[in-house]
């Protein structure tokens, strides 16, 4: 059973830097948990506010249900106390609201609602699908605005009225009449986080209109920047958040958007970049070229080589 009622959960989530771990993969595609282990353990001896097991930046969409509960089993068992731990719900209805039982008996402490499988949907469908998994989990959750999954201030604010349960809007999209709407209906109710592609570069602008934190994917292997980055922008630092952006963050941009799908595979590139490699990306995603690589290695030194 999970450590937090879903109301201490968002307590904590809503004023730490988030991360979405790797799930490591072995050269014939299997999940390597000894280095999931591993890295796990690296990620949470960092002052970490919350870790998102299973997610987009841990290739969530291409894990079994056995594989899905098999690494949210071991995050919960190596996590350090005092990091949550949350897994994913997503695919078809009857599929996440399996993977969101699975996820509570495994000791999650939370979970991150994906937009479903593939088709276009209605708010009242919407409303059904996240009512579904809502209903079947007594854990804290969050919903994930993106995709197909585009919520309106109204079903978001009928969701949480109804499901004391839902604690937090993720925002993937970074439409601002869309945020400013529902944070307006909801307010307080529920804690906000971006979850645009690499965060950091909307963090600011999106900290000032409610969005109190983010999901750092740059976290996996650069954790001492990413935290410093996220002080930055919470001391409403602009000086010190352009330097970053301009020195690291939009060169890796430049990098990241070489590729579909590269904002998942650039993540794993940076880990081989610091000596932990965390094997390749599965199908349909690619890893990163050799020169693409070099130019990774090269950014990356530059913000961890020593004074």
């Amino acid at each position: 059973m999970s450590d937090y009622t879903p109301g201490e959960l968002a307590g904590v989530l809503k004023d730490g830097l988030l991360s979405f771990p790797v799930t490591p993969f072995t050269e014939d595609l299997q999940v390597d948990e000894a280095k999931l282990v591993a890295h796990l353990e690296w990620q949470s001896s960092y002052d970490i506010g919350g870790l998102f097991i299973a997610g987009g930046t841990g290739e969530g969409f291409s894990l079994s249900p056995q594989e899905h509960g098999a690494v949210t089993r071991a995050a919960v068992a190596t996590v350090r106390d005092g990091v949550p731990v949350l897994s994913s719900a997503s695919g078809n209805t009857a599929q996440a609201v399996a993977l969101a039982r699975q996820a509570e008996e495994a000791g999650a402490h939370g979970l991150l609602l994906l937009p479903p499988y593939l088709t276009e949907t209605t708010q009242e469908g919407l409303l059904a699908h996240a009512k579904a998994v809502l209903e079947a989990t007594n854990l804290g959750v969050i919903l994930y605005n993106r995709a197909n999954a585009l919520y309106s201030a109204e079903t978001v604010a009928r969701l949480a009225e109804a499901h004391p349960n839902l604690i937090g809007f993720k925002d993937g999209i970074g439409n601002l009449e869309q945020l400013a709407r529902v944070l307006s209906a909801n307010g307080d109710r529920l804690f906000y986080l971006g979850g645009l592609p690499t965060a950091e570069t909307f963090a600011l602008p999106l900290l000032q209109l409610g969005l109190s934190t983010y999901s750092s994917a740059m976290f996996n292997f650069v954790p001492e920047f990413a935290l410093d980055f996220y002080r930055n922008v919470r001391a409403q630092d602009r000086e010190a958040v352009q330097r970053k952006l301009t020195d690291f963050v939009l060169p890796y941009l430049d990098i990241r958007d070489r590729g579909n799908g590269y904002g998942v595979s650039i993540v794993k590139a940076g880990l081989r970049s610091v000596g932990r490699d965390a094997g390749p990306v599965r199908p349909p995603l690619r890893d990163l070229s050799a020169e693409e690589q070099e130019r990774l290695d090269a950014l990356v030194g530059s913000v961890t080589a020593g004074p």
